[in-house]
């Protein structure tokens, strides 16, 4: 369906010997260019997807950011998003939750699916679908109110206090299952025993590491199913950033997260499978993670993760 809408390793040990040489020829800018092969992006997993994407382009007035983008994301996984800056990375994470419809110069064509369900078809309601797939920013933006409500604004706002799941398993009053639900987010945010004792403090009165877990349990707060992070530890410490790292993996257990890094250490660290964008907002090569740092199909791939150009 098309829908318009404004770690190094041994080369030796390749199995890339049979390319020929002509094949690759090195560009100023240190990338060699290379024909991407289609089985290259063909990940294959066990399982449906929980979201489908067929041949995305986006363009920013003239210009492309993506390029022809075909790849299924699996459930209850981390999925790192990797390549150079301005490679079409966040571009690709926008479209996943249809932000990018807050860019007048941006235009998507192609299909994206959640659970086989068109999200560009005309007349989705973008309020529903942001709450089934979240997003938390590259800087914590926590709203300017108390701890308690940056959690309970959104699932106040959309009534979920009254009608959603604790609303439905638990006999309290709203102001009890408020409680629980902001205490049950903070649980899962890795932030409850630093922050219990002050829910009514001002949240710009946190840490940089702990505004962006108290941004991450605010998405929670509204159930979602895909968690969107980009580069959500990029302006953290290295203890607040294991702090995230150690929370995305955890968070998997339960939702499918995808996330955008320029760390090709934490994409080793912490997913599952691991998605390269290059030069033009091409998809190059998506697969296993131990996969794409150990034995890449592509030549391009493996000179950005051995650090010769990026």
């Amino acid at each position: 369906m098309s829908n318009t809408q404004n770690a190094s390793h041994d080369p030796a040990e390749s199995n890339r010997d049979d390319r020929s040489a002509d094949a690759v020829t090195q560009t100023t800018a240190g990338e060699s260019q290379e024909e991407t092969q289609t089985e290259w992006t063909d990940y294959e997993f066990r399982g449906e997807p929980k979201l489908s994407v067929d041949d995305l382009d986006v363009y920013y007035g003239d210009e492309r950011a993506l390029q022809g983008i075909t790849m299924d994301i699996p459930e209850n996984s981390v999925t790192a998003l990797i390549g150079p800056s301005g490679c079409g990375k966040s571009t690709f994470l926008r479209c996943l939750n249809r932000m990018n419809d807050r860019i007048k110069s941006a235009s998507v064509d192609g299909s994206v699916e959640l659970e086989g369900e068109e999200i560009y078809q005309d007349g989705l309601d973008l309020v529903t679908l942001r709450k089934r797939v979240g997003m938390v920013f590259q800087s914590p933006n926590p709203f300017p109110k108390t701890i308690r409500d940056n959690i309970s604004y959104g699932p106040r706002k959309h009534g979920d206090i009254e009608t959603g799941l604790l609303a439905r398993l638990l006999g309290d009053d709203s102001g009890e299952r408020e409680e629980k639900l902001v205490e049950r987010c903070l649980k899962q945010a890795a932030l409850w025993e630093e922050v219990s004792d002050r829910l009514d403090d001002n949240a710009l009165g946190l840490s940089g590491g702990q505004q962006q877990r108290l941004c991450i349990a605010r998405c929670l707060a509204v159930d979602p199913e895909v968690i969107l992070m980009d580069e959500p530890a990029s302006a953290l410490d290295p203890i607040a950033t294991a702090k995230i790292e150690d929370l995305i993996e955890e968070l998997a257990e339960e939702y499918t997260v995808v996330v955008v890094t320029h760390n090709m250490q934490q994409a080793a660290r912490i997913s599952d499978q691991t998605a390269v964008f290059l030069t033009g907002g091409e998809l190059v090569e998506f697969d296993d993670t131990d996969k794409i740092f150990e034995n890449p199909e592509s030549q391009r791939v493996e000179d950005y993760v051995t650090g010769k150009f990026g």
